[in-house]
């Protein structure tokens, strides 16, 4: 579904995708399929957004940003892709950023040019992310801190891998939160 006042110039978009109002997709951008992008958001050329993700209100996706599957990206998440910008000169190429298979980022972060979150991470709410971050994290502040871990399931952690809510104990495998 693509609402009547979107503009979307790409012709690579998945089945089951929605594309809601006041959305700008440029012709290059490629977005998988079973998709949700919502309204008033921007989508530029070398941008790749995977098969189930999830981009809220208010979202720039610039050039060198790829998002993989299943990833939720909270309203008004800022993107970076120049490190050192100015005005009327324009990078040849992009810093690449990659949001990797299941991670979330939450309303209003800042997502600094050149990262890469890891699989299932999680950044806070208005954090400010500044450095690449290890898959089953979680992230937040300014700058944002790691402040425990999370399961593929969403289950946080803290830092000694104690879930606070079952009291479970958990270890690390391979950089996994695995259940003891």
């Amino acid at each position: 579904m693509i609402h009547e006042t979107a503009l979307v110039q790409a012709s690579q978009i998945g089945k089951d995708t929605s594309i809601w109002q006041y959305v700008v997709v440029l012709p290059k951008a490629k977005i998988g399929t079973n998709t949700n992008i919502c309204s008033h958001c921007f989508i530029e050329n070398d941008v790749r957004i995977g098969n189930n993700v999830t981009i809220k209100c208010g979202v720039q996706v610039w050039d060198g940003i790829t998002i993989e599957d299943d990833v939720f990206v909270g309203p008004n998440v800022t993107f970076t892709n120049d490190l050192y910008p100015r005005s009327k000169q324009y990078a040849g190429d992009w810093v690449k950023t990659k949001i990797e298979q299941g991670a979330s980022i939450g309303a209003n972060a800042t997502i600094i040019a050149g990262v890469t979150i890891g699989k299932y991470a999680m950044i806070g709410a208005g954090s400010v992310l500044t450095k690449s971050i290890a898959p089953y994290t979680l992230w937040y502040g300014n700058p944002a801190v790691q402040k425990g871990y999370i399961t593929a399931s969403g289950a946080i952690l803290r830092l000694d891998l104690l879930d606070n809510k079952t009291k479970e104990q958990y270890k690390l495998v391979d950089g996994v939160p695995r259940l003891l």
